[in-house]
């Protein structure tokens, strides 16, 4: 966690401009949206995976109950992608029984070839995908209805009235990065949350949000980008 607050762990995520390996592959692509689609790719299945399947068979055939063991396995998996979506505690928790409450009510339409935890994380990430997207709507609606002086304006703190004391210094720093982080394009941030809080590597994120590696990788790339170019006014509080 300590690499949020470090310039250099950032810019060393970057590289310059013109040198080797500062743009991702050529099979990355960026999407102009924030949808995920289920794979078509269909992997072996593991054990986990037979495992859900016979509970969802079991629900099929009327043991309601049996849903209850998804729920207790997936559970905080879910909370944790769905926390890093939304960035809201009480939200992610109404989301997570939105997506359970979602999965179970369409378990008739599940595919015994698929992996269970992934059409579940599809749920999930598409369900916070649709709330961002009306709480964007609700936003914009309410900008219309407001003049440029009265509209709020998200602000960087002022780092002229730091004090000298050093968790003053970093509280402001993590306040600069959030911030930041809070103002990049959603695709772009749940990436880097999933990786640097949620502390996922790019495989898992891959496999929570359903995208391809190489876009997971392109996300990042872009996301790191963005985010230095943001933090560039305040590199004197980022360097050790």
């Amino acid at each position: 966690m300590q690499e949020w607050l470090n310039w250099h762990a950032w810019k060393a995520c970057v590289p310059d401009e013109g040198t080797e390996g500062s743009n991702p592959s050529p099979s990355a692509h960026f999407d102009d949206d924030i949808g995920y689609r289920m794979s078509d790719e269909r992997p072996a299945r593991t054990p986990s995976d037979q495992e859900d399947i016979a509970i969802v068979r079991a629900v099929l055939e009327g043991d309601t109950n049996a849903f209850a063991l998804l729920d207790r396995k997936y559970r905080r998996k879910l909370y944790g992608l769905i926390r890093a979506i939304v960035g809201n505690d009480d939200d992610a928790e109404d989301l997570l029984q939105d997506t359970l409450l979602k999965a179970y009510r369409a378990l008739g339409s599940f595919k015994v070839e698929y992996s269970f935890e992934k059409w579940l994380f599809k749920i999930a990430s598409n369900t916070c995908i649709d709330y961002l997207r009306r709480l964007r709507f609700a936003h914009e609606s309410l900008d219309l209805d407001e003049t440029d002086d009265d509209a709020p304006k998200r602000q960087f703190a002022d780092t002229s009235v730091l004090q000298p004391d050093e968790q003053m210094i970093k509280s402001e720093r993590h306040e600069i990065l959030s911030a930041a982080i809070a103002s990049l394009p959603d695709k772009y941030r749940i990436v880097i949350e999933l990786r640097h809080k949620e502390e996922l590597d790019y495989t898992e994120i891959a496999e929570r949000l359903d995208l391809p590696l190489g876009t997971v990788k392109a996300h990042l790339f872009r996301a790191r980008q963005l985010l230095l170019k943001k933090l560039e006014p305040y590199r004197h509080l980022f360097e050790p």
